[in-house]
């Protein structure tokens, strides 16, 4: 796969986004999967593989028969956040490999409506069988992993939280050009962190919203791409990896399984951190786009809250990331790497309107699962 740029993403599309009360995952995966069909130009008769997860063991099997897909292969990989990521090395592979021509990887979830309408509590301890139990007795909720790992950054690095919230103010910055972002309005590192604390060091401005959402993408060889609708996006190189599920087992806090997956996809393209444009990065939180650029070779290990300074990460900075607001502002609907895609999708193809960066030729796109649990890189090039 090492630099091929012979798949391409040919269409990417989102559904209703952000408060999305009468419908269900299923039409909203529906809503993205066929409005990204139609951005390729293509049909449901043209795609062979699909690709899905989040809604049970029969995920991709359930959500391809209510779109009308019969697909010949399938992906179900469930790694948290970095699921999409994951998926677009499988699905790029098995395109290589012959094993399917057209896949559709698509995305839906209202775990916004759910909560709001009392259908389901939210989960954030993630159960308490297998190794996983032997952290809940010490109340280690999601949030909580993430808030360990970032005051251990703090400790180790001399890290300030006035950094941290510069990322959620930037990200907050680009969102003001989207008009599909949740919240669109200004904030301030002062109003960051004197937000409603959520679990020390995080508050509630540090964390992503909660939404509605789905989103989609379609995949194909290099010689189906080149005659279709829109402007193809290169899959140039992937990677993935994984940690841990109990914090005991993470060997070092401050270390992103992304170190290993970001190796793998600059290397395979044949690229380096200085070559790229933009950035989107999974931001459940602001410590994780942080500890992504230094696992992903930006910079270097403790030098991540200098680094996303002086509005670097910005529509006009120096390394526009999240360019659509992300999961601090614009969508997220728990599993927000399908989103990064998107956007990514649209900026290299110049459809990002209003928020379009300049000439972006090379984008890095990196999703990271549970906390810190799983990580998946992917370099994109128009």
């Amino acid at each position: 796969m090492a630099g091929t740029g012979k798949v391409a993403i040919v269409g990417a599309a989102l559904s209703d986004i952000g408060r999305v009360d009468t419908k269900t995952p299923f039409e909203l995966h529906f809503q993205a999967a066929s409005r990204a069909i139609a951005d390729a130009g293509l049909t449901k008769a043209d795609i062979d593989g699909f690709g899905s997860s989040a809604m049970g063991m029969l995920a991709p099997i359930e959500i391809a028969e209510y779109i009308g897909l019969r697909p010949t292969w399938v992906d179900g990989t469930s790694v948290g956040g970095a699921t999409w990521e994951f998926m677009v090395e499988h699905a790029t592979a098995a395109i290589l490999a012959g094993h399917a021509e057209v896949v559709v990887l698509a995305y839906g979830s209202t775990t916004r409506a759910d909560l709001k309408a009392r259908r389901r509590t939210a989960n954030l301890g993630f159960g308490g069988r297998g190794p996983i139990q032997f952290d809940v007795p010490f109340g280690h909720t999601l949030i909580s992993k993430y808030a360990m790992a970032t005051r251990r950054h703090m400790h180790e690095f001399g890290t300030t939280i006035e950094q941290l919230a510069e990322i959620a103010v930037s990200t907050r910055y680009n969102a003001s050009f989207n008009p599909e972002a949740f919240y669109r309005d200004p904030i301030t590192i002062d109003e960051v962190n004197s937000s409603r604390m959520m679990a020390d060091p995080l508050t509630k401005l540090h964390c992503c919203i909660r939404s509605d959402g789905g989103g989609a993408v379609v995949l194909t060889t290099e010689e189906r791409a080149r005659d279709l609708a829109k402007k193809p996006v290169w899959v140039l190189g992937t990677g993935e990896a994984t940690s841990h599920t109990t914090m005991s087992e993470w060997d070092d806090f401050t270390r992103s399984p992304a170190v290993q997956s970001g190796k793998h996809a600059f290397g395979r393209a044949g690229v380096t951190p200085d070559d790229i444009d933009i950035c989107q990065i999974y931001d459940a939180f602001t410590h994780m786009v942080l500890a992504s650029f230094e696992a992903l070779g930006f910079c270097q290990p403790g030098e991540g809250g200098p680094f996303v300074a002086d509005g670097r990460l910005r529509l006009g900075g120096a390394l526009p990331t999240n360019t659509d607001g992300g999961g601090l502002s614009h969508c997220h609907p728990g599993m927000r790497g399908m989103f990064l895609l998107v956007e990514a999708t649209r900026q290299l193809r110049g459809e990002a309107q209003g928020r379009q960066v300049e000439n972006a030729q090379l984008a890095c796109v990196n999703g990271t699962g549970g906390w810190f649990s799983s990580a998946s890189t992917v370099i994109l090039g128009a």
